[in-house]
């Protein structure tokens, strides 16, 4: 069985990784993968801290570029390599992030959702004083006015992000809950031909519930959804294509036998 291919990869070129592109492509050779797309962070305005300067997540993306294609040649004959890019959405941000992308030739882009009122929740600080449940309803709210205004990208990355970091193990979460904003969301992304990432980083990390949880694919796919891509979200190469044996059973369960790759920001259907 070939592995589906992994369309969500950062290297030392995203501020919050230091993998070497090549060790990434090599470990991807390793598990039998045929194709690979680099995501690096975009995440313009992200806010300044203690330990993070300003431009932390601001992508090169001339340096990234140069060194993808350099790789893409060498490798031509072995394994097939996408250029791609994470864009952070923030309403403000909606049309530098679109002039961005169509500044590039990009064959793949996630558009996703890393920051709350301008924190991020993958840091304890953020959800000090917090009513769990309401900031969930604001991520889901806050993910559906960005996707409102912001047109070019090809999926939506890790739906429901924030619950990776939430206090109480999750318990305060479930689609239930929120399916009528999810399901707003999920509507919205089948309208415009837009898709999911079906990112299996808490899966393989700490073996909890992918993003989205498989409530969510389900829905996606009864509401008419078709455009997956799986997503590793590997900042080391041993965590490429983390736990795919098992997201492929998940989205086989939820209904699906197809997932994509994008060329040219245009979907490619293969079998599972």
């Amino acid at each position: 069985m070939i592995l589906p291919a992994d369309y969500h990869l950062h290297t030392h070129n995203s501020g919050d990784s230091e993998a070497p592109m090549e060790e990434m492509i090599e470990s991807a050779l390793k598990k039998g993968i045929k194709e690979i797309c680099f995501t690096e962070h975009m995440d313009m305005d992200y806010p300044v801290t203690e330990d993070l300067t300003k431009d932390y997540f601001l992508l090169d993306t001339a340096s990234y570029k140069k060194e993808l294609y350099k790789y893409k040649e060498m490798y031509r004959d072995k394994i097939t390599i996408k250029f791609g890019v994470e864009v952070g959405m923030q309403t403000h941000l909606a049309k530098k992030n679109s002039d961005y992308v169509r500044s590039e030739d990009f064959d793949f882009v996630i558009a996703s959702i890393h920051l709350i009122d301008g924190e991020d929740p993958y840091y304890p600080s953020f959800w000090t004083g917090k009513d769990v449940k309401k900031t969930f309803g604001q991520y889901f709210e806050y993910t559906l006015e960005n996707l409102k205004i912001f047109d070019d990208y090809c999926v939506l990355g890790h739906l429901d992000y924030l619950v990776r970091y939430a206090p109480k193990n999750n318990k305060d979460y479930s689609y239930q809950a929120y399916s009528e904003i999810i399901d707003a969301i999920l509507t919205h992304l089948i309208s415009k031909d837009k898709g999911l990432d079906f990112n299996t980083k808490p899966l393989y990390t700490d073996k909890s519930c992918p993003n989205p949880n498989t409530e969510i694919l389900k829905r996606y796919k009864e509401l008419g959804g078709r455009i997956i891509t799986f997503g590793s979200d590997a900042h080391k190469a041993d965590a490429v294509a983390g736990s795919f044996n098992k997201a492929r059973m998940m989205a086989l369960a939820c209904g699906f036998d197809e997932y994509c790759t994008f060329e040219k920001k245009i979907p490619i259907f293969h079998r599972l």
